[in-house]
């Protein structure tokens, strides 16, 4: 197949995205956030220092993993200078059962590049986020818009099966790096609380759209959900 062939369909597929629509998932999505958002010790800061261990730490890694080590992470190195300062292998030993081996070197040179090109303080703007070791577009995004407030989508596993299965999209198998999620995920993003709306989506794809066992039959979108729809057609398609 030429490259190309699929893509420009799928384009076209999120431009024409209903607003209604979107309006609805929005709605729907936003009151299950408020009832249901899990309760992370970095979800209670704006400490931007705090907020950058923690994406750091959850890259590839599951969430309920990540909160006893970040916890002694805080309160072994509650500032950049230490972190700058720690002993490499005792950040590995610290590190090491959330994997990525290379997570504990590239988090300390972070620190270190952020003392001494940036005063210490921590950029809050997207393009230095990413100019920075280990950080990607979501770990930067995630940043901005937990630590900064500011109104940038982020796209994840999790958000991505939540966009294809609700809307009816194909992305790309590398679903960070797809260019037709994201735009999606920017077009249906609130102007308002990207944050919380952020932290909905991932809660919501690790907790009721599943990668594995979905819980269809209770998720407050199943009405207007595409998945939803084309399971529904296939297990009649079955019965006839």
């Amino acid at each position: 197949m030429v490259k190309g062939a699929t893509e420009e369909p799928q384009e076209n597929a999120v431009s024409n995205l209903d607003a209604v629509k979107i309006k609805w998932f929005r709605h729907h999505l936003s009151i299950w956030g408020t009832q249901n958002l899990r309760d992370f010790s970095w979800r209670h800061t704006c400490d931007s220092y705090a907020i950058l261990v923690a994406e750091y730490l959850l890259q590839k890694t599951d969430a309920v993993t990540v909160v006893p080590i970040y916890n002694i992470f805080i309160f072994k190195y509650p500032t950049l200078k230490n972190l700058a300062k720690a002993s490499i292998d005792e950040l590995k030993e610290l590190l090491e059962p959330l994997g990525l081996f290379f997570r504990a070197e590239r988090l300390q040179k972070c620190a270190r590049i952020i003392l001494e090109q940036y005063g210490g303080k921590i950029p809050d703007s997207e393009k230095q986020l990413l100019e920075l070791p280990g950080i990607g577009k979501y770990t930067a995004r995630a940043i901005c818009s937990q630590a900064f407030s500011q109104p940038l989508a982020v796209l994840d596993t999790n958000v991505a099966r939540i966009l294809e299965r609700f809307f009816g999209l194909q992305g790309e198998r590398v679903k960070s790096r797809c260019k037709i999620l994201w735009g999606a995920a920017e077009i249906i993003a609130p102007n308002k609380e990207v944050g919380k709306w952020n932290l909905t989506l991932l809660d919501f794809g690790a907790m009721v759209c599943r990668a594995k066992n979905p819980l269809c039959n209770d998720c407050p979108l199943s009405a207007k959900c595409n998945y939803v729809q084309t399971q529904r057609n296939l297990e009649s398609l079955k019965k006839t």
